[in-house]
């Protein structure tokens, strides 16, 4: 037989106000705003006024008004207690609820605030209990009831009781979110200063003339808004000195953001560049921001700019000139603000005569250019390179290799064709195969791949017996490799389409070979 529960009035008002407590909680994660409302809720369906939090400042160890419903500004400022003052202070101090019938005749209420008028002449109870989080008292919940109502104060203070143990949760939670909101931002500081450091003028290697024209060049147009176009072969160091301009630029403390062009397909450099809505295509299961939108008020570096497609040099030449853009499948129209770097290695006056590179945006582009000469043609920086990267990769590594005299000759002596990348990823090599301190001549032979010997003369390549044709093979086949994947980003997939293999074949050959990937995040010159 199924009994039948009668429920009152207030319990229905209570289970109401609950309801409606626990709905606004999970509606947002603003301290303030859902205080207030849970104030509002208080006194407009449980009819207790002046729903009041108090906290207690960690610093001071006062307790203050944090949130309250139906004081002013003025009266709120002047809630302020020391641990045990007050009725306030003493729910605090000893982590007990308490409740006043008569506010006019109890000593211990101080009506800090002002706000109730003539109290003996009110008829007001007070009811006050400790908000608390996993036994840790941090503020105290209060309310005022008009006593001439038919009411319970041990109901009204069970129920504030479990209203203050939901504002505990709140409040807990956003000590929690700010507390690593402060450090987010601590930290992005902190990189952010790492970064300025790291790509100071100062800390770029290379002493040559052709440098020092590049970091001039670099000086004069970071304060400037210029699009500027990077020049030089794979491994110049191209990336580094977009970081640089951007670093000693005014927006250095806005987003530097990158795109290696090469490295999508045309159907998705699209929404990497522009974003996307949900359910723009396949896939798209939510918004996405793109890059440019991504960079806004900072800098956007495009490396590989030669490879875009016809298509997209068109979008890219309207954000170029206007300055906005539509993400793929949406219609809102998006305005930024953007420095632009872009960087190849190609040759794109040729691109443009045939017709593989709108002029137009080549013009657009090629605003202000900087050439970044090979190390082929700046040999005084190659001593000053490996010195560099020893000191890095010892550091790194915890050792202490170095060069011999002929070790060394034969460094300086090698021409680069991979440029400082290559220079970079030799002496890593070294350092981390080494098994001596002193680097001798055989130690580097097999990682330079080409065998010279000391004569009384100067260095000059040994003659070398006569290749068979399978080893001449591998050498034109690993040096393929090598090159398509400089084209391509180091991007595997693109490489084996560029030389008609498959994947599989291409990582096959990586390793057979020892090719090693790309080295990222290097600083260099």
């Amino acid at each position: 037989m199924i009994q039948k529960v009668e429920i009152n009035e207030d319990k229905i008002l209570e289970l109401t106000a609950l309801y409606e407590i626990s709905k606004t909680m999970s509606y947002s994660l603003n301290l303030e705003g859902t205080c207030r409302r849970i104030m509002e809720i208080l006194s407009t369906i449980l009819g207790m006024r002046r729903g009041t939090l108090t906290l207690l400042n960690p610093t001071t160890k006062e307790l203050n008004i944090e949130v309250a419903y139906g004081l002013t500004n003025e009266e709120k400022a002047r809630g302020k207690f020391r641990i045990g003052e007050g009725i306030t202070g003493k729910v605090f101090e000893q982590q007990e609820p308490m409740v006043i019938p008569d506010i006019g005749k109890e000593p211990l209420f101080l009506n800090r605030t002002r706000s109730r008028g003539d109290i003996e002449k009110q008829n007001i109870a007070f009811l006050c209990v400790p908000v608390r989080v996993k036994g840790e008292t941090i503020g105290v919940l209060s309310a005022d009831r008009l006593f001439g109502e038919r009411i319970s104060l041990e109901e009204d203070l069970r129920v504030l009781t479990i209203i203050a143990s939901l504002i505990g949760q709140t409040v807990k939670l956003n000590q929690i979110i700010d507390d690593e909101k402060k450090e987010l931002i601590e930290q992005n500081q902190t990189l952010q200063e790492a970064l300025r450091a790291k790509y100071q003028f100062k800390n770029l290697v290379g002493q040559s003339k052709r440098m020092q024209d590049v970091y001039e060049a670099i000086h004069r147009v970071s304060q400037s808004k210029a699009t500027v176009l990077l020049r030089g072969e794979s491994g110049t160091g191209k990336e580094l000195i977009a970081h640089a301009i951007h670093y000693n630029s005014p927006r250095k403390d806005n987003p530097f953001i990158k795109l290696n062009c090469a490295a999508f397909p045309e159907t998705l450099l699209e929404s990497e560049l522009f974003g996307h809505e949900k359910g723009s295509f396949t896939g798209a299961i939510a918004r996405r921001e793109g890059r440019f939108f991504l960079a806004h008020e900072g800098t956007l570096f495009l490396d590989e700019i030669s490879e875009i497609p016809m298509s997209m040099q068109v979008k890219l030449l309207r954000v170029l000139q206007e300055r906005k853009f539509e993400r793929v499948g949406g219609a809102d129209t998006l305005h930024v603000d953007i420095r632009l770097i872009a960087a190849t290695n190609r040759d794109l006056e040729r691109a443009v005569k045939e017709g593989n590179f709108r002029e137009d945006l080549y013009f657009r582009l090629n605003v202000v250019p900087i050439f970044i000469p090979p190390l082929r043609d700046r040999r005084d920086d190659i001593s000053v390179l490996i010195e560099h990267f020893l000191k890095r990769f010892n550091l790194e590594n915890q050792k202490g290799v170095r060069f011999s005299s002929k070790a060394l000759d034969l460094f300086l002596a090698y021409p680069w064709p991979g440029n400082v990348r290559e220079l970079e990823n030799a002496i890593e090599r070294v350092v981390v195969m080494s098994q001596n301190r002193v680097v001798q001549v055989e130690d580097v032979k097999p990682i330079l791949s080409l065998s010279l010997v000391q004569t009384e003369g100067p260095l000059v390549p040994e003659k070398q017996e006569m290749s068979s044709l399978p080893e001449k093979v591998v050498s034109i086949e690993r040096a393929q490799i090598i090159q398509a994947l400089e084209k391509c980003g180091w991007v595997q997939t693109r490489a084996a389409k560029l030389l008609g293999l498959t994947p599989r074949q291409m990582g096959y050959r990586i390793i057979k070979y020892g090719i090693l990937p790309k080295t990222q995040g290097r600083t260099h010159m």
